[in-house]
C-alpha cells in the first residue's frame, strides 16, 4: 500500500506550549477513536485536527497567517490581489445593481476584506453588507479588531455569521483558500485493484494508518476514476453539499472560489500516484498529517471538475475558470503596475515591494499557475472580465 510516511525529519521543534496543546488534542482524538471501535475515517480525523472546538488548528488562538504563522496567503502579501479582485466584484455589482452584498467564507486575518472595501469605496460601489462566515471565535475576534482599526467608518456593514445568511443574497460570494482545508477522504488502490479507505487508529501516544475496503458512495466515486493498483489520493465528500448550500443562499450573483488545484484529469494523473495532501508548519511543508496534531495545517488540492459538476447539479452556471495569473491580468493588473519617479526614494521602495508582490502572485514557480479561480453564478449575462484574458473552462 502507498501510505504517506509517518516519520518526517527537518521540521522545527514545537515550543513547550505548542507541544502540550498538541498532546491534549491528540488525547481527545484518541478518546474519540476508542469510542468508535478503534479507528475513524481520515476525514473525521482531519476535521478534529483542524476544527475541534478551542483545540483544532483553526479553532485555537494561535497565529496562522503571515510571516509569523505557518503559511502566507495572497491577500497577506499586499493590496494587489484584493484590488484586482475588487474590480471583478465591481463588475458584478454593476450588472446586478444595488443593493449588493459580499459574503466571504473564512476571512483569515481580515486583510482581504480591508483591501476590497477600500478599493470598492474608490470605485463608488460599496456593498450594503459584508458578511463573514467564520466558525473560529479567535479569528472572528482578530477580524473585528483589524476591521475596526482599518475601516471604522464602515464597521456597521460587517456582519459575522456561523452559518449562511437567513435571507438569500444578491452579490458576490468569496472563498479564498477555503476548499483546500475541507476534510477529505484518503484512499489507496491495492495490488488486486480494490479501493481501500484510509482510517486512523491510536498507536502509543500518537496515531497510525489503518485501512478497510471502501464501500458505498466512496467506492463508487473511486471506481469511476479507473485508477491503477498502487495509486493513492483523496476525495472531498463534502463538496456537493457545500456548493448546494451556497446555491440556495445566492439569489443572483457570482461565487468566486480561489485555491490551488487541478481539473480531474490532472488531479488523478497517472504520475500523481501519492495524492496531493500536504501539511504546513512554520513555513515547512511535509506529508505527515498524523503528527503535530492541532499545530499544523492540513490541506489537499481542489478537484475543480468536481466543483463545476456540483455547481451544475445545483442549478448554477460555470462562468469561468483560469489561473491566478490570467485572472489578475483580466482584472486590471496592468493598471496597478504604474511607472513611478525613481528620484522619489519612498515611492521607489513602495514600487519595489509591489513588484515583488506581483512576482509572487503571478510567477509560475510561485502562485501564478498552481492557484486557480473558478466562477459560478446565477442570473449573470455578461462575460466576467477576470476571465477575458484566458478562460480555461474547456479543460474542466
Amino acid at each position: 500500500m502507498n501510505f504517506p510516511p509517518l516519520n518526517i525529519t527537518g521540521l522545527p521543534e514545537p515550543d513547550k506550549i505548542s507541544a502540550e496543546h498538541s498532546y491534549k488534542l491528540a488525547s481527545q482524538i484518541q478518546q474519540v477513536i476508542a469510542g468508535k471501535g478503534g479507528a475513524i475515517p481520515f476525514s473525521e480525523f482531519m476535521h478534529l485536527a483542524l476544527y475541534a472546538p478551542a483545540m483544532g488548528y483553526y479553532a485555537a488562538g494561535q497565529r496562522r497567517f503571515g510571516a509569523e504563522g505557518d503559511f502566507v496567503t495572497a491577500p497577506e502579501l499586499g493590496d494587489v490581489f484584493g484590488q484586482c479582485l475588487a474590480r471583478q466584484v465591481a463588475q458584478v455589482f454593476e450588472e446586478i445593481e444595488a443593493p449588493c452584498d459580499i459574503l466571504e467564507f473564512g476571512a483569515g486575518s481580515g486583510r482581504l476584506a480591508v483591501t476590497l472595501v477600500n478599493e470598492l469605496e474608490r470605485l463608488a460601489l460599496l456593498p450594503e453588507h459584508y458578511f463573514i462566515l467564520e466558525t473560529s471565535p479567535d479569528l472572528q475576534q482578530r477580524q473585528r479588531q483589524m476591521l475596526t482599526e482599518q475601516l471604522p467608518q464602515y464597521i456597521e456593514r460587517f456582519v459575522w455569521l456561523d452559518s449562511m445568511p437567513e435571507q438569500a443574497i444578491s452579490g458576490v460570494v468569496l472563498a479564498n483558500e477555503v476548499l483546500d482545508a475541507m476534510p477529505v477522504e484518503m484512499f489507496a488502490v491495492d495490488d488486486e485493484g480494490i479501493a481501500q479507505q484510509l482510517l486512523v487508529k491510536s498507536a502509543d501516544e500518537g496515531f497510525q494508518w489503518d485501512y478497510r475496503p471502501a464501500d458505498g458512495l466512496l467506492a463508487e466515486q473511486i471506481s469511476k476514476l479507473e485508477l491503477p493498483a498502487g495509486y493513492s489520493s483523496e476525495l472531498n465528500p463534502a463538496i456537493n453539499g457545500w456548493i448546494e448550500m451556497i446555491a440556495q443562499g445566492l439569489k443572483k450573483g457570482v461565487v468566486l472560489l480561489i485555491d490551488y488545484g487541478f481539473p480531474e484529469h490532472e488531479y488523478y494523473h497517472p504520475q500523481r500516484t501519492g495524492g496531493t495532501l500536504m501539511c504546513h508548519y512554520r513555513h515547512h511543508s511535509h506529508s505527515n498529517p498524523l503528527t503535530l496534531v492541532g499545530i499544523q495545517d492540513i490541506t489537499a488540492h481542489v478537484d475543480f471538475t468536481a466543483v463545476a459538476e456540483a455547481a451544475t447539479a445545483s442549478a448554477m452556471e460555470v462562468l469561468g475558470y483560469t489561473t491566478q495569473t490570467n485572472f489578475l491580468l483580466g482584472s486590471g493588473l496592468a493598471d496597478l503596475v504604474a511607472v513611478v519617479d525613481t528620484d522619489d526614494e519612498k515611492i521607489t521602495k513602495e514600487q519595489l515591494a509591489k513588484n515583488h508582490e506581483i512576482q509572487l502572485l503571478t510567477s509560475p514557480a510561485e502562485m501564478g499557475e498552481l492557484f486557480k479561480i473558478i466562477a459560478l453564478g446565477k442570473g449573470i449575462e455578461h462575460e466576467l472580465s477576470g476571465f477575458a484574458f484566458r478562460d480555461m473552462r474547456g479543460k474542466l
